[in-house]
Parts: C-alpha cells; sequence; structure tokens
C-alpha cells in the first residue's frame, strides 16, 4: 500500500489517535505536549489563515526560527493550504536571508524564536507578511498565530495534490556562492520515508529529539517527516546551552548528530572520568557492563537503537572509543539534492571508515573519474529556477552528480574519499586533495576542528582549533602529540602533499563568526581569508612544526 503524504498522515493519526502526545516541549522546567488532535486543529486553522491571505496556488511561505513544535505546524499548514514551504535557518546570514526570500519570492513568513531577531526583521523585503509564532521572544509581527488559530475555522477542504508537486524548497547553506533552492516533491519524500521504514523500523514507542537546524534536509526529513511516519514523540531542545540536561532527559530511541557533538560527549564523559581510570575500570568484567550502563545514562543515550552521524567524516578513533562504551555510532551519507537518501551503516551492517551500504531503491555508481552518483525516485527535478545549475547536476544518462569522491569495497560499502573540485593547487603547481589528510589528522583528541588549506602556498598547512580540555592540559604536551600525529600522517603521503606545519588559531569556529555554515561545515575559503596573514608569516619558516596563534 502506497504511504500517504505528510498532511494524510497528520489526518490520520489524529483520528486513529486523537488524545496521543505527539509535540513535546520545554515550560517552567518540565514538559508539556500536544496530542495529535490539538496539532490537526491548528494545522487546519492555521491553513485557513493562510487562504485567506489571498496568495496564490504554490505561493511561497518561509520558515524561520529554532525547532519548535510550530515548525512542524508550520510546515503542514502552508502544505495543507496548497502552497511550499521555505526554511530558513535560525542563525543564517542577513545576506543569506535576503536572497532566499528574494529568490523564491516568498509572499508570507513565520517567525519563529531566534537571535538577533530584529536584525532578521529588517531583512524581510516590503509587502511580505508576517506571522509570530507563539513566544514570548518573537518580536511583533503583522499577525500573531494564536489569534489567527482562534479567530479561523478548521479548513475543510484538503485534497491530497499529485505527488509530482513541490512539497518544499530547501536552500543548501553551501560554503561558497548564494545558495540554491534544492526542489523537493511529494514522490521524493514519499520513496525516501518508505525506504527508510524498510532499512530502520519502528521498534516500540519511539522518541526523538529535535535540536538541529530543520531548515536542513536532515533534520526535516529525519525527525520531523519521520516522526510523522513512525508515529515517534518529538521533544524539542529549549536552547543550545540546555542541550546534554534535555537529553538525558528525553533518551531518545534515535538521535542523530554531527560529529561535533559527538566529540562534546566524549570530552563531557572524560572530564569526569580521566581515560585512564575508564580504561581500567572497563577491563574488569564485574564492572564493566556497570560502568558502560552508567556512562550511557549520564548522556542521555540507553535508549538509542540507532545513533546517527552525518554532515561530515566521524573520526574512526572516536567511534572506536564509543564503541568500547558499547555505543555504537553509525555513519550515513546524503545530499540535500537525494533528499538525504543515498547510504547508511546499520546495527546489523557496519564498517567503520565507511558510509555504509545503499539505501534500498537507491542505485548507486562510481563514474570514471572517481565521482558517486546516485538515481533513484528520492532524487530532486533540480534547482528552483536555475536550469543552467540543474544541468550541471546531472550527467548526460540522468545520474545526479553529488561531487564526491569515493569507492565501493566487495561488500558494497561506500567510502568517501574527497570531493570532485574540493582541491587546491599550491605554488609548486600541485593539487592537494584536503579531506581525506583532514580526517588522518582528526584522529588526534586535543583537536576540536581543522582545515588544511594551500592556496598560494609552497605547501600546505593544517589550521585547528582544540577542545576545551586540551586548553587544560600543558602546552608542551598537547604540541608533542600533534606534531608526532603530523608526523605519523606525512609518512603516508606525497611530498607535496605533506603537512608543512600546524597552526593552533585561539578563536573556536562557529556559525555565529561566519567561520561555518549553518550545517557545522567549515568555510574553508573563510579559513583562508581569516588567517591569510598568519600563514604567509609563519609559512616561509620551514624548520617550525607547530605555531600557536
Amino acid at each position: 500500500m502506497a504511504l500517504k503524504n505528510p498532511v494524510e498522515m497528520l489526518v490520520q493519526w489524529a483520528k486513529e489517535k486523537p488524545g496521543k502526545p505527539w509535540l513535546f516541549y520545554s515550560e517552567n522546567g518540565g514538559w508539556r505536549s500536544l496530542s495529535y488532535a490539538q496539532c490537526e486543529l491548528q494545522v487546519r486553522s492555521m491553513a485557513t489563515a493562510l487562504r485567506k491571505l489571498g496568495l496564490p496556488a504554490g505561493a511561497r511561505v518561509a520558515i524561520s526560527g529554532r525547532n519548535t513544535a510550530h515548525w512542524f505546524l508550520a510546515d503542514l499548514a502552508i502544505a495543507m493550504a496548497g502552497y511550499i514551504s521555505v526554511g530558513l535557518y535560525p542563525k543564517q546570514s542577513i545576506d543569506a536571508v535576503k536572497y532566499i526570500l528574494g529568490h523564491s519570492e516568498t509572499q508570507a513568513i513565520f517567525v519563529g524564536p531566534m537571535p538577533d531577531a530584529e536584525e532578521f526583521m529588517a531583512a524581510i523585503p516590503p509587502g511580505v507578511a508576517t506571522i509570530a509564532m507563539p513566544y514570548p521572544e518573537v518580536p511583533r509581527c503583522d499577525q500573531q498565530w494564536d489569534d489567527l488559530v482562534r479567530s479561523c475555522e478548521p479548513f475543510a477542504g484538503y485534497q491530497a495534490p499529485d505527488p509530482s508537486s513541490i512539497y518544499t524548497l530547501i536552500y543548501t547553506s553551501g560554503t561558497t556562492g548564494n545558495p540554491k533552492g534544492v526542489i523537493i516533491t511529494i514522490a521524493n519524500m514519499l520513496f525516501a520515508a518508505e525506504g527508510m521504514l524498510k532499512s530502520m523500523p519502528a521498534k516500540g514507542q519511539e522518541r526523538f529529539f529535535s535540536y538541529l537546524p530543520l531548515a536542513h534536509a536532515f533534520e526535516r526529513g529525519a525527525v520531523e517527516l519521520g516522526s510523522i511516519y513512525y508515529g515517534a514523540e518529538v521533544y524539542f531542545l529549549e536552547n543550545l546551552d540546555k542541550l546534554a540536561e534535555q537529553l538525558v532527559q528525553v533518551a531518545p530511541t534515535r538521535f542523530f548528530g554531527v560529529p561535533l557533538v559527538y566529540g562534546r560527549f566524549q570530552a563531557g564523559i572524560l572530564r569526569k572520568l580521566p581515560q585512564k581510570k575508564l580504561d581500567r575500570l572497563i577491563k574488569i568484567p564485574v564492572i564493566s557492563g556497570l560502568i558502560k550502563n552508567k556512562l550511557k545514562k549520564a548522556v542521555g543515550l540507553q535508549n538509542a537503537r540507532y545513533l546517527f552521524v552525518g554532515a561530515a567524516p566521524m573520526p574512526i578513533p572516536l567511534m572506536q572509543w564509543f564503541d568500547k562504551l558499547g555505543i555504537t555510532v553509525l555513519q550515513g551519507y546524503g545530499m540535500t539534492e537525494n533528499n538525504i537518501y543515498a547510504t547508511a551503516n546499520l546495527p546489523s551492517a557496519n564498517r567503520w571508515g565507511s558510509v555504509g551500504r545503499a539505501q534500498p531503491g537507491a542505485d548507486m555508481r562510481i563514474a570514471a573519474d572517481g565521482e558517486i552518483q546516485f538515481r533513484h525516485p528520492a532524487v530532486t527535478p533540480g534547482y528552483y529556477k536555475d536550469p543552467e545549475k540543474t544541468a550541471e547536476l546531472f550527467t548526460a544518462d540522468g545520474w545526479l552528480r553529488t561531487g564526491d569522491k569515493g569507492r565501493v569495497d566487495e561488500d558494497g560499502y561506500l567510502y568517501i574519499t574527497g570531493r570532485v573540485k574540493d582541491i587546491f593547487k599550491t605554488l609548486k603547481g600541485k593539487y592537494v586533495a584536503p579531506a581525506p589528510i583532514e580526517g588522518a589528522l582528526s584522529r588526534n583528541t586535543d583537536i576540536d576542528q581543522l582545515c588544511f588549506v594551500g592556496t598560494g602556498l609552497k605547501q600546505p598547512i593544517m589550521v585547528v582549533t582544540l577542545t576545551a580540555d586540551a586548553y587544560k592540559k600543558p602546552r608542551e604536551e598537547v604540541g608533542k602529540g600533534l606534531i608526532a600525529e603530523m608526523d605519523a600522517v606525512n609518512a603516508n603521503l606525497e611530498a607535496h602533499e605533506e603537512i608543512a606545519k600546524i597552526v593552533v588559531v585561539k578563536d573556536p569556529w562557529t556559525i555565529d563568526n561566519n567561520m561555518m555554515t549553518p550545517t557545522m561545515k567549515v568555510k574553508r575559503n573563510e579559513v583562508e581569508k581569516r588567517y591569510l596573514a598568519l600563514l604567509e608569516q609563519h609559512a616561509p619558516n620551514i624548520k617550525e612544526k607547530l605555531v600557536w596563534e
């Protein structure tokens, strides 16, 4: 039986389990919930309110702000009213906000809680209707969510659109250039959801924890839409400062994170239980199981049947470290253009260093130049209002170009080996692919973030930031470890690829300081630009292997 679209699924759950809680939010130190019936009523009333704006069919309506229950409800109301949603990151640059709203020709926007809200409001073009979500920190808008829900009759005329219809536009955050609007159709979503249900079926009452940006295809598909199809409860993080505390309260059955988050978990555990003591305790048969269970509970992962990491490669030593504690972290792979439906490791089929096997129905091939390519029904039809970029996205025979290079082993596991275009040329005229070298050096657990740069230099240099715990250690100890790891990595590289030196910089790289994308990918061009003077100053001295800013 074919899957229903997300709006139809909400209607079904509201009919079958009207009083069952679906969305949970933090209030006064506790958790409150909205049932399926309550959610359906708000979605129907908001769909009526949107229709009253007089927008044409297929109009674009944006959603902004941090992850909230009303982000979900706005998305469903937009779809029920026959419009197309456009997600915005809560910390998106103002230039990107202006571009996305203009390019998509957005006619209305739901404004949620976010930092720098007044600056965001000033970026909204004249004529775009604003609707404030019901949170105290949201600035005044043209209309208020609660007022509209109270005053509008529930929408009763919903008809499921053709599956080929556009459901949403997901603008890629991008490390360079303007964001591109990736078209995601209803058919794209349904195929990915069906495959996800096959490879990772529900087991009992599923519980999700929503904290990664909902404007990103990963959180949108895995958590928002995933919860609808799994019948899962969803708990929303109140703010990033409460991540550790609220994750323990929720103890989700599935957890999705980026390598940085898992690195923070490791640091938190080691602060309470130093590595030498941990190693000693887990070797004692009677105590080992107790310690592992206690640590799982301490971070809130004791119920997690699936622990996924994405967006960037996770160092194998970090995966192995968690595995020793009985916590298996699974690396997956996907991109907005294939609706994050590509490959995944699973508990029953996991291989460290790989990003797993192709998901059900996801045809994959490695091109002659090493590029990973896909063809399946979850792949986007193309970029919104950009036929030229769309043409570049596909091969002549219709396969999606990922831009990533990789190899597949004899058992079908995919390994990412770099980016087709993510290479730089040194002054020696030699090309260097940074990703594998960054991955190798990231084994050093004192490193928080790193970026290998070499454009305009005779020899490449690795720029790194350190973990908070590394700064508590003697500088000499940390330095010796970094140099030893660098020498070990260089031993396996060609002469022109070798790391000339490591430059340790003071400030962490964040979304706020524009060193990372909203999906927590380091912007290589920004690193090169910000530290150009420092790199040029130290590049000529070939004897020094380590430099501290």
